[in-house]
């Protein structure tokens, strides 16, 4: 008998809901119509995808994706492609409207795309999740390309996902499309700095806050949830900026700092995660249950895995003065609530896990000139999108009055509804 599906999780409606609840509180704040909201809180075109695989063992199993384009009235469409179980249409029509905020936030001339296949890739060979890649390519094919939708590595994906992706629009069209992804392999167009950029962009949004808040972030301490793509470098640099990382998890367990220690050994950390794949057994530290990080007494907490850890069971909880979202959507409304009443400092994801997208677009303009930059330029260039957009978003928040999430997200649907209207309805 075939494999069989696990359902999808009814999780993701719950995301959605967030999206649109934070959408709507935005058009409400810039005073536009009952029309515009209706015109933002749906996709333009979306599309769900079979993808048959042919296992190793010679088995057949069906899984299903996913590609949504929720905007693309200031550019084509851009956004990551994840291989997780708890893939569902809703989240990604919610992480997809994230990135339309995201990339107008950052002046960045793409709307919002996002993809994803249900399926968890720790259950399957490289030559299987190569299929699957090929496949599910093959079958968005018509709705992606390089000013149409550029896709990007995001959870459980990778360069090497990227690279799959890339050839096999390339066999389509007949010639090599650099400019179809990003987050490819560097011998194969991709960008210095676009590994860790996400990285790089949440410590420097976060050690503006903290400096914000009147604290020197020598002294401070943070937990990190997540120690993958964007959680691992994020404990990196922060350390590097001499903030002490007192605890961080993954998705197989948690550590925190041995009693009469700053924080962890970063580095020593790393090379445990390179060699058992996990955080957990980490001798440099004292195994803790992951609920316990998130309300871990430290100043800076960095949510930097999946969507709604942070809630109404546990906002009340958290001890941190500053949380700084990694991932997308790690903070449900009722939490948003319950953290700005204790006067906690919530910087929004569409602001603080935007370096990706900014390097990814980065990549975009090198592989069309066909001319790349060096990492220090990168870098450099990085620093002064996050500044600026966190100046902006700070400046609106005082002069509205508002939480940092609503100064970011109606400063980013402001831009898009004036997209909208310069361009006008067709017909």
């Amino acid at each position: 008998m075939p494999a069989q599906q696990t359902p999808a999780p009814a999780r993701g409606t719950a995301t959605l809901n967030d999206a649109r609840a934070q959408l709507a509180a935005a058009v409400e704040l810039l005073g536009y119509d009952r029309g515009t909201y209706d015109l933002l809180s749906v996709p333009r075109r979306e599309v769900s995808v079979s993808i048959p695989l042919r296992r190793d063992d010679g088995t057949v199993e069906v899984l299903t994706g996913h590609r949504v384009q929720h905007n693309y009235s200031r550019g084509p469409g851009k956004g990551g492609v994840r291989f997780s179980p708890r893939v569902d249409l809703d989240e990604v029509r919610a992480l997809a409207m994230w990135m339309t905020w995201k990339c107008a936030l950052l002046d960045v001339p793409y709307g919002g795309a996002k993809g994803g296949v249900r399926i968890d890739p720790r259950q399957y060979s490289a030559a299987e999740l190569e299929r699957v890649t090929r496949r599910f390519t093959s079958e968005i094919s018509p709705l992606i390309g390089p000013t149409q939708d550029i896709p990007a590595p995001d959870v459980g994906t990778d360069e090497q996902t990227m690279a799959w992706m890339m050839d096999t629009y390339s066999v389509g069209a007949g010639h090599t499309v650099l400019g179809v992804v990003t987050g490819k392999p560097i011998s194969l167009g991709g960008s210095l700095g676009r590994a860790s950029a996400t990285s790089r962009g949440v410590v420097h949004v976060a050690l503006a806050a903290l400096r914000h808040l009147g604290l020197d972030p020598r002294g401070c301490t943070a937990a990190v949830q997540g120690f993958g793509k964007v959680g691992r470098g994020t404990a990196r640099f922060l350390a590097e900026a001499g903030v002490a990382v007192r605890a961080v998890s993954d998705q197989d367990g948690a550590v925190a700092a041995l009693d009469g220690a700053a924080g962890l050994d970063v580095a020593a950390l790393e090379a445990h995660v390179d060699a058992t794949g996990s955080v957990a057994g980490f001798r440099g530290g004292v195994a803790i249950v992951g609920e316990e990080l998130l309300t871990a007494d430290v100043d800076l907490l960095v949510p930097a895995a999946v969507e709604g850890v942070l809630h109404e069971g546990n906002a009340a909880d958290v001890r941190a003065r500053l949380v700084v979202e990694g991932a997308n959507g790690p903070t449900t409304a009722a939490a948003d609530a319950l953290l700005a009443a204790r006067g906690v400092l919530v910087v929004p994801d569409i602001l603080a896990n935007a370096g990706g997208v900014i390097v990814s677009y980065f990549e975009w303009v090198q592989a069309n000139q066909a001319y790349w930059w060096s990492e220090d330029e990168v870098e450099a260039r990085l620093a002064d999108r996050m500044t600026s957009a966190w100046q902006q978003v700070l400046a609106q928040s005082q002069r509205h009055g508002v939480d940092l999430r609503s100064a970011a997200t109606s400063l980013a649907v402001q831009r898009v509804a004036e997209a909208h209207v310069l361009r006008g309805l067709y017909p």
